[in-house]
């Protein structure tokens, strides 16, 4: 089962810039990678066993300030470990819905929300040509390819147009495009084998 992949590879640890949340995290990406291809598949990367720049940041932004989203329905989008869906559970939101196109990363997203004991709904899918409606939509570390970005900005202007609250977290990826407002900044530490530091400065943005 993925659940007891998950568990298998990671261990149960606080996230260094969000301690009130704690993440099943893997000490070391290659060895992780490797083990998910065991089958002979090629896998994605393991972005679901780390907690990413752009998600600690929304995630302690949110939990900051959580009126930005308590009694709203929450997107993270790109969930990765599910930080981001665990901190908008803690400070009020519902529902809330994790997703991703990897199963791993939903498997990680759910076994992170019930080792903090808060409810999540995992959705895999492509949700980026959709018109889903949510309260407000969060979403960590998503403009780090131009492909990704060129599928991810129209679906974030979107939500914005029809009233959502879109907030994203980045660390200066490259394709972090122009014309976001600035909501907080921080310096988050990071794994420096992932990043080749060990802190990023990281910038919440609303999309209009």
């Amino acid at each position: 089962m993925l659940s007891e992949f998950v568990h298998a590879h990671t261990t149960l640890a606080p996230v260094p810039f969000v301690p009130e949340v704690s993440l099943w995290q893997a000490a070391e990406p290659i060895a992780l990678w490797e083990a998910t291809e065991a089958d002979g598949s090629s896998q994605p990367p393991p972005f679901w066993a780390f907690a990413w720049a752009g998600g600690q940041a929304l995630a302690r932004h949110v939990l900051d300030d959580p009126d930005l989203v308590a009694g709203r329905s929450v997107l993270d989008l790109a969930t990765g470990s599910g930080l981001v869906a665990v901190a908008a559970a803690r400070a009020g939101a519902t529902p809330v819905t994790a997703n991703d196109i990897d199963p791993l990363s939903l498997a990680a997203a759910a076994a992170n929300a019930e080792a903090n004991g808060v409810r999540v709904t995992t959705v895999e899918a492509d949700l980026l040509d959709s018109d889903e409606r949510f309260g407000v939509v969060l979403a960590g570390d998503v403009f780090y390819s131009r492909e990704m970005a060129g599928r991810v900005l129209p679906f974030l202007r979107r939500s914005a147009a029809r009233g959502s609250l879109v907030l994203v977290g980045d660390p200066g990826r490259a394709y972090l495009p122009e014309g976001l407002i600035k909501r907080a900044a921080y310096d988050v530490p990071v794994v420096e084998s992932l990043e080749s530091v060990p802190v990023r400065h990281t910038t919440v943005w609303q999309v209009t």
